[in-house]
């Protein structure tokens, strides 16, 4: 049995999906202070959060089974993603969820700020027929300039043009010919500021879009703008906003979302010209629903069947792709825990060459196997593959990819070439039938053998009498030799042999010492 925590509050037919599979135990504990949270997080394997829970590095460090967060939504602003991939805690998110939800809101937000929707219900309320003082403004005709043009930005795109309203967007990853594609005109952000009657923020918050909006963007921008933020609090300079709002600069802004919430004491809150909603960008009945019933899908599949999607810090891999990749993960991390085991030097770089069917699969998700395997023989269980190719690029090592759908010899091969301080040490394997694993070379050897079990690879000069002195040396330590492999060039050669039973140190240490054996290295796959 599983045991997944549910610390925010969530739908319920997400809930029910958990506790049908019958193999997950399922608690619902809501509004938990960090101690406690942390005091108790070792005991789940899985956490189902929304955006109240806060996973800092403190609390993941004592979440010692934790195998994977699920954030109901898009934001993870509250999890510490970098801890939890050095913990090798998968972390997923429903990216797709919120966007119509999103989106609508947005333009709510837009009608209700150009026609003082609010201000004028709450002089109503009070007993006052404003009717002059409430003059609003047409969104016809109007430019809004979106800045951040995925899946919300484009769907907005969409609402404002059925409105008559003049669309520009920037957004850095989005090429000129997808955007002609969407119909949508592009611009740089000088431009949105220059000629924007509104400007909609739509990124995630980064060190790059933090402060985006400030004093001095905000000088750039036409007199009288209205800016909405339905995104992340922190996009923008809340002093420098209300400065610009009570000048008049900015008449008007929609928040959704402040740099600290919920806001209270905020100046911003006391003007006129704001509009503002407790961050309600996913919050419809159809999007909690959605979001709570993708992420404990996602969540269930991770557990029972390794499937993994949606996931910020390891690529995705369908149940499908399974099927299809499954054997080139497993082949992608034994021969990169193999050249783990023989290679010497730091690891400089790693080259990774994808020939033949494989190319054309998801090989995002087997490079992080393959670097796992290799840095497993000097990290241990430290290493992962979620945090090995993070890990190995603190260390300074380069990871390059190539991939041909040409293949020469297999229908399929992967090669993984190491730079290291000593020279450079290669592998490649191969899948026979539909499964299994194959070596088929090292180095220059070429070579077919199973990499699976008790496995001694050893190197030795190209003589007679060497085979007859493994035999040997394995015999009087009684140790079984299940199959054995021979490869050589030139003058030199080498042998896996796998074995019934784990050599000690001694019996290496004696292999070394025969005559013509350069080498003994053993392993357990």
């Amino acid at each position: 049995m599983f045991k997944v925590l549910v610390s925010d509050k969530l739908s319920k037919e997400g809930i029910d999906i958990l506790k049908a599979s019958g193999k997950i135990r399922v608690d619902v504990k809501t509004g938990l202070p960090p101690e406690e949270l942390k005091s108790i997080i070792h005991e789940y394997n899985g956490i189902v959060i929304r955006s109240a829970t806060r996973l800092t590095k403190d609390i993941l460090e004592s979440a010692k089974n934790l195998k994977v967060i699920g954030r109901a939504g898009s934001g993870l602003d509250n999890v510490d993603k970098a801890a939890a991939t050095a913990a090798g805690i998968v972390v997923m998110n429903t990216p797709g969820g919120n966007t119509i939800t999103t989106a609508e809101l947005t333009f709510a937000m837009l009608m209700a700020m150009s026609r003082h929707i609010p201000q004028a219900f709450l002089s109503i309320k009070e007993g006052k027929w404003e009717k002059s003082k409430f003059q609003g403004t047409e969104v016809y005709g109007k430019t809004l300039g979106i800045i951040g043009l995925g899946n919300i930005g484009q769907v907005l795109h969409k609402r404002a043009k059925c409105f008559g309203m003049n669309v520009i967007g920037y957004d850095p990853f989005l090429s000129r010919d997808k955007a002609a594609e969407l119909e949508i005109n592009l611009s740089t952000l000088d431009e949105i500021y220059a000629v924007s009657d509104y400007i909609s923020l739509h990124t995630p918050l980064t060190d790059e879009t933090r402060g985006l909006i400030n004093k001095e963007t905000i000088s750039r921008m036409k007199d009288g703008v209205k800016i909405l933020n339905i995104a992340r609090g922190g996009i923008i300079n809340e002093k420098d906003l209300y400065d610009a709002l009570k000048s008049g600069k900015v008449s008007a802004c929609a928040l959704d979302v402040f740099e600290v919430e919920p806001p209270e004491g905020n100046p911003l809150l006391t003007l006129d010209n704001l509009v503002a909603t407790p961050h309600l960008g996913a919050s419809t009945e159809e999007a909690q629903v959605n979001v709570a019933v993708a992420i404990c899908r996602q969540i269930e599949d991770y557990l029972l069947n390794g499937t993994i999607k949606n996931a910020v810090n390891v690529p995705s891999v369908t149940q499908e792709e399974v099927e299809i990749v499954g054997p080139y993960l497993n082949l992608g991390e034994r021969l990169g825990k193999l050249l783990g085991n023989i290679l010497s030097g730091g690891i400089k770089a790693i080259k990774i060459d994808y020939k033949g069917d494989v190319s054309s699969h998801n090989t995002n998700a087997i490079t992080p196997n393959i670097v796992k395997g290799l840095l497993y023989p000097s990290l241990g269980e430290e290493i992962n593959y979620v945090n090995a190719i993070p890990t190995a690029k603190t260390r300074g090592i380069s990871i390059t990819e190539s991939k041909s759908e040409k293949a020469i010899d297999y229908t399929s091969t992967i090669s993984i070439s190491v730079d290291t301080d000593d020279r450079t040490f290669s592998i490649s394997g191969a899948i026979f039938g539909r499964k299994s694993p194959w070596i088929v070379k090292i180095d220059d050897y070429s070579i077919e053998a199973i990499p699976e079990g008790h496995i001694l690879v050893i190197f030795n000069l190209d003589k007679p009498g060497v085979i007859a002195s493994i035999g040997g040396v394995l015999g009087e330590n009684n140790i079984n030799i299940a199959r054995m492999h021979l490869g050589r060039h030139n003058s030199k050669a080498i042998s896996i042999l796998q074995l019934d039973s784990r050599p000690g140190s001694n019996v290496l240490n004696r292999l070394k010492s025969e005559p013509n054996i350069t080498d003994a290295k053993y392993l357990e796959l």
